[in-house]
């Protein structure tokens, strides 16, 4: 195979990775969804959720800049989340300033729920893959991932 040949090859397999990860994505977010609609919050809720049981206790700025959410949004957000006792303000004890956005326990219930039935939704799509398939598909989507944060 030329030069040229090898690079429009690369350029095409590069090309359907993008559309096959396009069509993954928008098909998770739809499962996602769809898992979701059986519980009481809304999908940026439910994002809301994720970042503070992955980083803790954060500031409406801070949970603002992890979703891409203008801060009045996210106060809108949290004060909704707050009403059906999913997280709470809490005073920081370092700095009685600042406020800072606590998961509580009914909000860390729905996330453990929801992604469980997320993953079921996965490992049934995955039945017809060999274990070395699976080691393999992880190990590429991983280093993707990290690749991409860089």
């Amino acid at each position: 195979m030329t030069k040229q040949n090898e690079l429009v090859t690369h350029d095409q397999l590069v090309a359907d990775i993008e559309k096959s990860l396009r069509y993954i994505a928008t098909l998770v977010k739809q499962k996602g969804r769809e898992i979701l609609s059986n519980y009481t919050i809304t999908p940026p809720q439910f994002v809301a959720l994720q970042w503070l049981l992955e980083g803790g206790d954060m500031t409406i700025g801070e949970l603002s800049t992890k979703m891409y959410l203008a801060c009045s949004t996210t106060t809108d957000l949290v004060d909704r989340m707050e009403k059906n006792e999913l997280v709470q303000r809490v005073k920081d004890p370092n700095d009685r300033r600042v406020v800072r956005i606590h998961l509580l326990e009914e909000g860390e219930r729905i996330i453990e729920e929801v992604v469980q039935k997320r993953q079921e939704y996965l490992q049934n799509i995955l039945k017809n893959y060999s274990q070395d398939e699976i080691f393999m598909l992880e190990k590429c989507l991983a280093r993707l991932h990290l690749e991409m944060k860089e």
